[in-house]
């Protein structure tokens, strides 16, 4: 497996939203009744904490765990060649491709809202991600030029993908040849609620799970209270705690420009790239966190408000009625800001 997938948006969002545990935030452990198994997936960790399963239970559904997501790591994956999305991605065809029903069900998600986003969420920001050097491709020696950045720009664009039902298929259509999906941004939220959905097939009804930075929940923990997720402060320099929340059986994801980012040209730049700019954002949000019914959900709305900034997203998250905890950087110090609807999930906060 390619241990750097997903290292253009999400793998800071790994260290921005933890389960609550001994190693990543203040919370208190948990209880010895609980099962933790742990892994690697898509660049980034899974994790799995659940009730009364015996070792040799353990065992095996860590196998499945594991066999599921090297799955979705090829379903989505834009460092393989040979994953379903690349072979869309070097198709220069502009006929019907057709995917699975996961697959599409990703990319609807994501064109929906992208255009709630007003574009900001944009799954074809592909070229940009590349050019900045935060995809496959290796990073710039230079600060990309203007013109560099229109001729990316020119191959991006929601409107340019198309997700089509005939007959029970699914399909994906693109009107440009050379249109490059990157779904690196919802990957986590897909396979977070994928494995979510293993362990109520397995029959486990009490569990908390994690891929990066997006995470679901189902039932009591081991002392038969709601699982609660901590949201660290939005920096490099320490493992601090800003928010708990309980996430009522919810997904949760959190998006950050401070943990990914890279210096050029005497310029810091973040992974976090604004299709309208071409370029990577400059604005003070630096953290939104996302409370939804599913992490997919959850994942997407949470890159699209980061790029829009802080006016911009609240405008959306009122609009919208999203569960939103949002984190500015004023100064030397960080201001912090809620939905209404997010304030029902919320255990404490500290200044």
């Amino acid at each position: 497996m390619d241990m750097t997938f997903w290292r253009a948006g999400l793998l800071a969002s790994f260290f921005l939203l933890a389960a609550c545990d001994p190693s990543t935030s203040a919370v208190k452990p948990a209880a010895p009744a609980t099962t933790v198994l742990e892994g690697k997936t898509m660049g980034t960790f899974w994790r799995v904490s659940m009730m009364n399963v015996d070792a040799r239970r353990a065992d095996e559904l860590r196998d499945k765990i594991q066999s599921q997501l090297d799955a979705d790591d090829q379903l989505l994956s834009t460092y393989k060649n040979d994953s379903a999305l690349m072979r869309f991605n070097l198709s220069n065809s502009t006929s019907l491709w057709p995917v699975s029903e996961a697959m599409a069900d990703i990319v609807t998600e994501a064109l929906h809202i992208g255009y709630k986003t007003n574009g900001a969420m944009d799954i074809t920001v592909g070229p940009l991600v590349n050019l900045w050097g935060f995809g496959p491709t290796k990073q710039p020696e230079h600060i990309p030029d203007q013109a560099q950045i229109d001729d990316a720009r020119a191959r991006t664009g929601l409107q340019h993908l198309t997700v089509i039902n005939q007959y029970g298929q699914q399909y994906l259509q693109k009107d440009i040849p050379d249109l490059f999906v990157d779904l690196s941004t919802v990957g986590e939220g897909y396979a977070a609620d994928h494995l979510a959905a293993l362990m109520t097939q397995e029959g486990i009804p009490r569990y908390l799970v994690s891929v990066g930075g997006a995470l679901v929940s189902r039932g009591l923990n081991a002392s038969d209270k709601p699982w609660r997720v901590a949201i660290q402060k939005p920096t490099d320099t320490q493992n601090a705690v800003q928010a708990v929340v309980d996430i009522n059986g919810h997904g949760i994801s959190t998006s950050g420009s401070y943990r990914n980012y890279y210096e050029l040209d005497g310029k810091r730049l973040s992974h976090v790239i604004d299709p309208q700019t071409g370029r990577p954002i400059e604005h003070n949000l630096v953290s939104v966190t996302v409370i939804a019914p599913t992490a997919l959900e959850a994942d997407t709305w949470d890159t699209g408000l980061m790029v829009l900034g802080p006016e911009k997203a609240k405008e959306v998250v009122r609009q919208e009625g999203l569960a939103v905890y949002m984190i500015t950087k004023e100064g030397d110090t960080f201001k912090t800001w809620m939905s209404p609807q997010f304030q029902s999930f919320l255990v404490s906060e500290q200044n």
